[in-house]
């Protein structure tokens, strides 16, 4: 491969873990604005931070929140990454294949939230009752596919430092996920001073933001240590030889 075609295809796959990275940390915070300019909802309410990021679904903020997890879901569709080597269960490509249409899944099949019995087509399509299902399944199995990268394929690096990185996020992606089930738990099943407390401080929506901020933390600090490795050793990102089970071969 001719060398400038070598070294475009290495910055695309860069430029698509920025994409995801840059996407994941700004998502929470384009809601929390949005929140904050106290816009109306669709169901006419004042403009106040949600209860989830879900939620977010049923307000002026919709286009926000489908659009950037339809990009994301594109980015890790489109992701290659490395090959599969002896041993793996799976490869890079079908983990973010797998996180990328479950990102479809949160965005075109919404909670219950709003006041809006029916308000969008697969809603129409499944009912009002059943797509909040699909919804909680895809949520569940993205951030399982993010952890998934974090302590499965990230952590390979031979860097002690960015391993600590990517080992933190996934640990932090699998306490928000279970963070947001205990307060779903209060919120709905229990009641009482446990319920007040997570609807009057947005815990389940704090606890999401986490997740996905974590996310994007993994992903940014990835795309630029395959940057920096690409620049050292000339390689191109996914064809890089593992050396001694890593996927870089800078220690420290």
């Amino acid at each position: 491969m001719p060398k400038q075609h070598h070294t475009d295809l290495v910055l695309s796959f860069t430029r698509v873990r920025t994409a995801l990275g840059l996407l994941g940390m700004c998502l929470p915070l384009f809601l929390i604005l949005g929140g904050l300019l106290d816009l109306p909802r669709v169901d006419s309410e004042v403009g106040r931070i949600e209860p989830t990021i879900s939620d977010f679904y049923h307000t002026t903020y919709r286009d926000i929140f489908v659009g950037t997890l339809c990009a994301i879901g594109v980015f890790l569709i489109s992701y290659r990454g490395y090959r599969r080597e002896e041993g793996e269960w799976i490869d890079d490509d079908w983990l973010a294949t797998t996180a990328g249409i479950s990102a479809f899944g949160v965005a075109f099949f919404p909670n219950e939230g709003g006041g809006v019995k029916v308000a969008s087509m697969t809603q129409h399509l499944l009912g009002a009752e059943f797509t909040p299902i699909i919804h909680y399944l895809s949520a569940f199995v993205f951030f399982s596919s993010l952890a998934a990268f974090c302590f499965v394929k990230f952590a390979r690096t031979c860097s002690m430092g960015r391993r600590r990185v990517y080992i933190a996020c996934g640990w932090t992606i699998i306490a928000a996920l279970i963070l947001t089930a205990l307060a779903v738990v209060f919120k709905r099943f229990i009641g009482g001073t446990g319920r007040e407390i997570v609807l009057d401080y947005n815990l389940i929506f704090w606890f999401e933001a986490m997740g996905i901020w974590a996310f994007g933390l993994s992903w940014l600090t990835k795309s630029k240590a395959d940057l920096a490795l690409f620049r050292k050793s000339g390689f191109a990102v996914g064809d890089t030889p593992r050396l001694g089970g890593c996927d870089d071969e800078q220690v420290g």
